[in-house]
């Protein structure tokens, strides 16, 4: 019977540290599943996909540095009223560049793919990002111990 219940608990372990591991966030499955829902919803050909991945990649990992940066000034609290005005400063320039990068890369999309295919990815694009932060949103609360028991209220 101890045994019995030794292994119960030992494999109740393993499947908890399981699917723990399965929560974890992975890069490669992030943008793999991003580069599917965008050819998905924007109907793009598989020769399309391979002409406009490359360059998609490409305007990510150069706005990759600017996220970063925003990131950093969102957990920063300024003391004072110049550190203030100065995180504000930073902020709006980091927005500036992240559109100036879109914009560019934006353009070279169109000179790749029709305008439409363009507008949809865009679209895509910002249904996957809402979507992922609203599934990651969902599961915080649900698994964050303040909230558990309480019910939220959700559409």
């Amino acid at each position: 019977m101890k045994k019995a219940y030794i292994i119960i608990v030992m494999l109740a372990l393993c499947l908890i540290a399981n699917a723990q591991e399965d929560r974890k966030f992975s890069p490669e499955k992030f943008d793999a599943a991003l580069q599917h829902y965008i050819t998905n919803e924007a109907k793009l050909t598989q020769q399309e996909a391979l002409k406009f991945f490359p360059i998609y990649r490409e305007m990510q990992s150069k706005q990759r540095p600017l996220f970063d940066r925003q990131r950093k000034l969102v957990t920063e609290q300024p003391q004072d009223e110049a550190s203030s005005l100065k995180a504000i400063r930073e902020r709006d320039e980091i927005d500036l560049e992240m559109k100036r990068i879109q914009k560019t890369y934006h353009e070279r999309f169109l000179e790749l793919l029709p305008a439409s295919k363009v507008y949809n990815i865009i679209k895509a694009e910002d249904n996957f990002y809402r979507n992922t932060f609203r599934r990651f949103s969902h599961n915080q609360r649900r698994t964050h111990p303040m909230t558990q028991g309480k019910k939220t209220n959700q559409k």
